[in-house]
């Protein structure tokens, strides 16, 4: 089966209103650029840095997701969902999605691995790159209501409500056909 004939899916934050955006950046990737072999699945399922800056006065908290819409299904792959961040937070050093004590008050929800840190990226062999959005929303609330068990679709349409602007940044990963 050749899944690299596969239409590239749009990119869902496309798809959403119209909001601001603000600064995302990460010392371990550059936007559309290639993913850290750390923040693969093969190579430790580390999270990146990731700062962000210029965000709407009035930010109370923050969601911090990890999506790949190019999964092989027909709603792509939540690799991480970090909730309720700290508005005074504007940092995570690279690791922080492997465990709530690096959230500084936020916590995981479960990624579609059913597991609450982040899973890094591992598209199937030979396809082609994958996109990993990583995404910043600031929020107007202190907190979503959600908890450990929410999951990341139900926790993104819960701050859909509360967004104030959202940052993003894109990392590629493609898995060698010679892999696994």
């Amino acid at each position: 089966m050749d899944l690299s004939a596969r239409p590239l899916a749009p990119n869902p934050y496309d798809l959403l209103p119209h909001f601001p955006s603000f600064t995302l950046t990460s010392t371990d990737m550059v936007d559309d650029g290639a993913l850290p072999t750390s923040a693969t699945a093969q190579g430790g399922s580390r999270s990146p840095q990731l700062s962000w800056s210029g965000f709407p006065d009035g930010t109370r908290s923050f969601l911090v997701t990890c999506f790949d819409p190019d999964a092989p299904t027909p709603a792509g792959f939540w690799h991480w969902c970090a909730a309720n961040v700290p508005g005074s937070v504007a940092e995570l050093a690279a690791g922080a999605g492997a465990s709530d004590a690096e959230l500084s008050g936020g916590f995981h929800c479960p990624n579609d691995t059913g597991q609450r840190n982040f899973f890094g990226a591992a598209p199937p062999a030979g396809d082609r790159a994958h996109r990993y959005i990583f995404a910043v929303h600031a929020l107007d609330v202190d907190s979503l209501d959600v908890d450990h068990d929410t999951r990341p679709t139900a926790v993104s349409f819960q701050a859909l409500f509360h967004t104030l602007a959202i940052a993003t940044v894109t990392g590629m990963y493609r898995t060698p056909e010679d892999a696994g």
